[in-house]
């Protein structure tokens, strides 16, 4: 199972505050940690939504909106892909991740859709093509 793990900005990461150097050792340990696992598979943190910009669509209308976006508690800051067997599983890994920012902070646990999941709502042609894209993506 595919997962992906988003941590939740907060005021200070949307203000570019960077962590300590304590907290990327900390970090650092945790991602060797889940390296030797085989759980990480991709990850990285994200410059504020300063740095930004949003597309809106409407039919055929794009808008383009400028950083910084409002509501920071739903803006996210950073993410691990990782590949585990169940939810449980993520779970347990993201008790024991030290706390990503400092003060109170939220990690969200997302899985991802699998091509099974997907089935009933493509053609074979679609599930091919699909296919054929994510074996061109892993092999880079």
């Amino acid at each position: 199972m595919r997962v992906i793990v988003l941590v939740k900005a907060t005021v200070a990461s949307e203000a570019g505050i960077m962590p300590s150097p304590k907290l990327f050792e900390a970090m650092g340990k945790f991602n060797q940690e889940l390296a030797e696992a085989g759980i990480m598979r991709d990850g990285e943190g994200l410059k504020p939504t300063s740095a930004g910009k949003r597309v809106a669509f409407d039919g055929d209308d794009r808008t383009v909106i400028d950083g910084p976006f409002p509501a920071v508690s739903e803006l996210v800051a950073g993410y691990w892909l990782w590949e585990v067997k169940d939810m449980d599983e993520a779970v347990a890994w993201v008790k024991r991740c030290p706390n990503p920012m400092p003060g109170p902070s939220e990690i969200e646990i997302r899985p991802l859709y699998e091509a099974a999941d997907l089935a009933e709502a493509m053609t074979p042609e679609q599930t091919a093509q699909e296919e054929r894209l994510r074996e061109e993506l892993g092999g880079q």
